[in-house]
């Protein structure tokens, strides 16, 4: 339940202003934050929601306004001085040393010492039902788990004010659900959270009260329970709403299936084992799992980044041996990573450059940025990719903006076969409606798809059929009947059923 702001306010921001150059980002955004409060912050990409949680956060300095952390100003863009006053910004992205331990990376910059620290990180460990090695090096960690680790940072800095900025976006619903009990815990203790997602479901759930930025300014504001779902959503991008009320679902095209396109037979490497499949032609194939499952390490094995150490894969009928992302890409098996700052996207290069990258080496140097750019226009006019131009760096992208852009970038090299990891990993809802219709148009033109996603409502709603892994194995199929709670009694059946 949301407290009384007046009387229980831990955060206020009054007629803040931000610009970069002369482009406005926030416009005089007034906003307050109760304690044991869950405020959900919505927005499209674009819509100035990570510029103001920065500036609350002393990431950024606004250009005007005034803000209050625990009744005292911040008088300074200062993140050292926001935690001092009481606030921890738990970002999307999260920020890894990769050379330190697991522990040491969550108590990053506390005077006490993590060997200190380390009963009351793994206290916090067990309170969130969460697996994960204290003592592992961080550069092994997979993207779910270094969210975790962001999580685990504010929590044990005791914050009174914490930003979950879309903290579920490579959660299964499990780690969600125990996630959202330890929010619920720290409401009681009288925690004021700023939640920041794309998913109204979650939402609903966890937040009491709602403010929706668009174009700089809070258009919507007040009681979660006063406004529907489609209210929430025209205010935040003005996209359509389908006739029988439902959010961002459209029918499910049923594409022409053809002959097996992929076939992998035995496959194990590093984090799983003997698994094999087949993906044909117009086919979208959903891999769900738990985190830790072996999905992503199964499909970067698939497009060469690792080593195989046994088994086949066969691309129509020819089977690809010694792959290296270059022989795959060139034979059409594709691959979209999940992290796209991390291994998708060069963040200082330019757009036209990027969605390019696949196939460089195809390009005559001399012709070159001329085709490059010609063909960025292009996919920028297909698929809406809002920026100033095809120069402009990757990194001033919007987090949408950016997939879109990956996209293309795959797209660029024209895939028989291509695997999707995580392809809408913090997107807002009209960029999500935007890469859904994307994914049918390519299945229903004969690309073959293996989807592989945390979400499974996602899973749910594009595939034609879904197979499950758990602990690096084989956990089930869904060919039928394919539901969000089929999928998740098979993933976490085979989860539970592998563990012991």
């Amino acid at each position: 339940m949301a407290k009384d702001q007046a009387a229980g306010r831990v955060a206020l921001l009054e007629d803040i202003w931000k610009s970069y150059g002369a482009v406005p980002v926030l416009r005089g955004v007034s906003l307050a934050l109760g304690a044991g409060e869950v405020h959900a912050l919505l927005g499209g990409n674009g819509a100035g929601k990570s510029s103001l949680m920065k500036i609350i956060a002393g990431i950024i300095p606004a250009n005007s306004g005034q803000i209050e952390i625990n009744g005292r100003p911040l008088t300074q863009a200062s993140p050292a001085l926001a935690q001092e006053l009481g606030l921890y910004l738990v970002p999307q992205e999260a920020h890894i040393l990769p050379n330190q331990t697991v522990l040491e990376n969550i108590c990053l910059g506390l005077k006490a010492s993590p060997r200190s620290l380390r009963p009351r990180v793994e206290k916090l460990v067990q309170e969130l039902s969460v697996a994960i090695d204290l003592d592992a090096q961080a550069a092994t960690l997979e993207i779910a788990e270094r969210q975790i680790v962001e999580i685990l940072r504010g929590l044990v800095r005791d914050a009174r004010i914490l930003i979950l900025d879309e903290p579920t976006s490579a959660l299964t619903p499990f780690e969600t659900r125990a996630l959202f009990d330890r929010v619920r815990k720290l409401q009681a203790q009288g925690v004021g959270i700023f939640f920041i997602s794309h998913k109204l479901r979650e939402i609903r759930e966890i937040c009491s009260t709602i403010s929706v930025l668009r174009d700089g300014v809070i258009v919507l504001a007040g009681s979660l329970a006063t406004y529907s779902d489609s209210e929430i959503v025209v205010a935040m991008s003005r996209v359509q709403i389908a006739a029988d009320g439902q959010v961002g679902k459209a029918p499910r095209e049923v594409a022409q299936i053809g002959q097996p396109r992929l076939s992998v037979r035995g496959l194990s490497g590093e984090g799983f084992r003997d698994i094999s499949l087949d993906v044909r032609a117009g086919e979208i194939l959903g891999l769900a799992g738990v985190v830790g499952a072996g999905r992503t390490e199964f499909a970067e094995t698939l497009f060469g980044l690792r080593k195989q150490s046994a088994g086949s894969v066969y691309l129509e009928g020819v089977e690809l041996s010694r792959r290296s992302p270059r022989l795959c890409i060139d034979k059409g098996l594709v691959y979209l990573p999940e992290d796209r700052q991390q291994n998708g996207l060069f963040l200082e290069a330019p757009l036209f450059w990027n969605a390019s990258s696949y196939l460089i080496h195809r390009l005559p140097f001399f012709l070159r940025p001329n085709q490059e750019r010609r063909s960025f226009d292009g996919f920028r006019e297909s698929m809406g990719i809002k920026c100033t131009g095809a120069g402009q760096a990757a990194r001033g992208l919007s987090g949408g903006n950016q997939q879109k852009v990956l996209l293309a970038k795959c797209l660029s090299a024209r895939p028989k076969v291509l695997i999707l990891d995580e392809p809408t990993r913090g997107v807002d809802v009209a960029a999500r409606n935007d890469i859904y219709a994307l994914i049918r148009t390519l299945a229903a033109e004969g690309v073959a798809i293996v989807l592989i996603s945390s979400d499974f409502d996602e899973i749910e709603q594009l595939a034609d059929r879904v197979q499950v892994m758990a602990f690096g194995q084989h956990g089930g199929e869904l060919v039928d009947a394919i539901s969000v709670d089929a999928i998740a009694k098979l993933a976490f059946g085979a989860s539970e059923a592998h563990h012991a």
